[in-house]
């Protein structure tokens, strides 16, 4: 960055001061909470926040020089549930992700299901054509079976598992039947979100490493345990 745009030593410092009164704003939010999900912590988190991102890039421009915090962004969590405490109707919105990993398998599947509508046709014979591509078995399948049936026998349709997702959000009253049909999931009001559920190859990931990490490197070697029989 040029010298004519770089920040000057006192706008730093006012960042700097800044971030200090953000933080005992969100001590003082913290020690006067009234639950978990305080609107006033939440906010006093965001400020806080921009204030300690607006130092850190000042001290960046300034001085080459960056802070030691990383605070997690508020897109990555759902803000202070705001919807009725006795909540008078329930929407739940799921996303599972698939990979076809065995289109053969997933066809074969289709057609056996279109040879039971036709009354006994073989699996080979009399199929309707939609069996026969990929994209036209799957509309067959999710049509014949429920989500949760396929994510349990997702195997059998070679399908591969990705990631998941599961949102329970709260209303006051029953939306209209056809209201949201045309846009599912536009409607959703993250303050109303009572409590969501993540599946991820992710976690897995991490779960995996921090098992290393307790192993550690100078554990003993057993010879008699399985997993250190080839080391």
């Amino acid at each position: 960055m040029s010298d004519a745009v770089q920040p000057t030593a006192a706008e730093v410092r006012a960042a700097a001061e800044a971030v200090k009164t953000a933080l005992d704003r969100h001590l003082a939010a913290v020690e006067r909470r009234t639950g978990d999900d305080d609107p006033a912590v939440y906010e006093a988190f965001n400020e806080l926040a921009a204030a300690a991102e607006e130092y850190d890039e000042l001290l960046y421009d300034r001085y080459d020089e960056v802070t030691p915090f990383e605070i997690p962004g508020s897109d990555d969590t759902l803000p202070p549930y705001t919807g009725p405490e006795e909540p008078n109707a329930l929407s739940v919105v799921i996303r599972r992700d698939y990979a076809v990993v065995e289109p053969q398998r997933l066809l074969a599947q289709a057609q056996r299901v279109e040879a039971v509508e036709e009354d006994g046709a073989t699996a080979t014979e009399g199929f309707d054509a939609a069996a026969g591509t990929v994209h036209g078995a799957l509309g067959v399948l999710f049509g014949e079976f429920e989500p949760d049936e396929i994510a349990t026998r997702h195997k059998e349709f070679g399908l591969e598992e990705g990631d998941s997702t599961l949102w329970v959000t709260a209303a006051d009253e029953p939306a209209e039947p056809g209201e949201w049909l045309e846009a599912p999931f536009e409607s959703i009001d993250p303050q109303r979100v009572v409590c969501r559920f993540d599946v991820s190859a992710v976690f897995d990931d991490e779960s995996d490493d921090d098992l290393d990490d307790d192993l550690g490197s100078d554990r003993e070697i057993d010879p008699l345990d399985p997993l250190d029989a080839d080391r």
